[in-house]
């Protein structure tokens, strides 16, 4: 599966000058939403992911997504794997579970996003579902950003990833872009300015 063309054919794949949710900058930009907007298109990727997970006989029971973003490819893997899905949410900032969703008492979860760059609101849903009783096996994404390792791609992790060494990570790809401080950003010093495209901060 050439992941990078897809997004490319959807137009998710944007060139440009962007503002992160981490607040660095990047010339590039993957927006899943276009991908994901064709729920052919979504279950066949998700599919495919679920084929990965269980190759390595990944036990769990739930799927948990942080919202916005992972929503859809939360939902559509957990379709795929026959689970149960909830997500969590940011009320005032803060992940959150709510909505009435229940976490039992060492229930397995993974927790799947649609792009994990750090891994940052991946691993703040982690740490709801273990706060509330349940356990985390491992994490699931489309894409990676070249940051987080991922169990199936081996590619190496780097140290600004903030998902744990010792659980698995499995996307369908990995995408290398090149990431700046806003402070040193060779764009802005070209004289652009960075948008923010994604779906934190519109």
């Amino acid at each position: 599966m050439n992941l990078e063309q897809i997004y490319k054919d959807c137009g998710a794949y944007l060139q440009g000058h962007f503002l992160l949710s981490s607040g660095k900058h990047s010339e590039f930009y993957l927006q899943s939403a276009k991908v994901l907007e064709s729920p052919k298109l979504a279950g066949k990727l998700c599919d495919e992911l679920a084929k990965i997970i269980t190759n390595y006989n990944i036990e769990f029971d739930s799927i948990c997504s942080p919202a916005l973003g992972g929503i859809l490819a939360g939902y559509e893997l957990a379709r795929a794997c026959n689970k149960r899905f909830i997500f969590t949410e940011r009320v005032d900032g803060i992940m959150t579970l709510r909505r009435g969703f229940e976490i039992q008492k060492d229930e397995k979860f993974i927790v799947c996003e649609d792009i994990i760059t750090t891994g940052g609101s991946a691993l703040e849903s982690a740490k709801i579902i273990e706060k509330l009783g349940g356990k985390v096996v491992a994490f699931a994404a489309l894409a990676n950003r070249g940051f987080c390792s991922v169990k199936n791609l081996n590619n190496p992790r780097l140290d600004t990833a903030k998902l744990p060494e010792n659980l698995p990570l499995f996307t369908l790809g990995n995408f290398d872009f090149e990431i700046y401080e806003a402070n040193i950003c060779p764009l802005c010093k070209n004289g652009s300015q960075a948008i923010k495209p994604g779906s934190r901060g519109n």
